[in-house]
């Protein structure tokens, strides 16, 4: 079970940062920089709690939104066809992943069981509409850094494969992490980014003592501990979806 959002002691910056960029995808992501042991992984995985489902159509391996006229390799589907909800992935990038496993592939046991050419969703079809996480998007390899631009900028992915070519819906809020020691970002990944937030482990000893409380209090029982902060949880929830609603309406004046 994640440890809850509204559990986490400190760090307001990089919560208001993920919470704006679930309100507005649009803003192109978060970069997270700072030391290990700065509960930069524990908050991320908090996020996609905090999300509402989304609805698809049952059996849709690729979540295409068809309501706003999405297309899935899985359809075409009739306008009867059954809908399900489900929670947001969150889905993380290895740094060693394949081509294959980020973009998709050919389905060998489709093929050798039916005779038919199919493909496997990768991860970037498994992240659309929810969130695509990569720790230590620093020692990402370039090839992978490629494609991922690719998809965050174009809201969707291709596959190229065995004489398979397809395109699907690949919309999601990219969030990374890394740690400035290990090395830096390529420029062109660093500016896809829409926030960047330094976090740092607080040196207030009483922050610290309730850090180390919580976490032992979420290890030792993680249901009862996740109960107490369940009503935070709710309304940090209702309040995302009351500005999802209201986002289309925000007037900003030239101040």
């Amino acid at each position: 079970m994640p440890f809850p959002f509204s559990a986490v002691v400190g760090h307001e910056d990089l919560r208001l940062a993920l919470m704006l960029t679930a309100v507005d995808p649009g803003i192109g992501g978060v970069l997270v920089r700072g030391e290990k042991g700065t509960a930069k992984t524990t908050i991320v995985r908090a996020l996609a709690t905090l999300l509402p489902p989304v609805e698809v159509v049952a059996g849709d391996r690729f979540s295409a939104d068809v309501d706003a006229g999405e297309q899935s390799p899985d359809g075409p589907f009739p306008a009867d066809a059954p809908r399900e909800r489900r929670p947001v992935r969150l889905v993380e990038l290895p740094v060693g992943a394949s081509e294959d496993r980020v973009t998709g592939s050919l389905d060998l046991e489709e093929v050798l069981a039916h005779g038919r050419t199919a493909v496997r969703p990768g991860l970037l079809a498994a992240a659309h509409r929810g969130v695509l996480y990569v720790d230590e998007v620093n020692l990402l390899h370039d090839h992978l850094v490629d494609l991922l631009l690719d998809a965050a900028a174009t809201g969707r992915a291709h596959v190229e494969r065995d004489g398979v070519s397809l395109t699907h819906p690949a919309a999601f809020l990219l969030v990374g992490t890394m740690n400035p020691e290990e090395g830096e970002l390529r420029p062109q990944l660093l500016d896809r980014f829409g926030l960047t937030v330094h976090v740092a482990a607080s040196r207030d000893v009483a922050l610290r003592t309730e850090v180390v409380r919580r976490r032992l209090a979420h290890d030792a029982d993680p249901e009862g501990f996740a109960a107490r902060f369940a009503a935070a949880e709710d309304a940090l929830r209702a309040r995302l979806v009351d500005a999802r609603a209201r986002l289309a309406s925000v007037a900003l004046p030239d101040a």
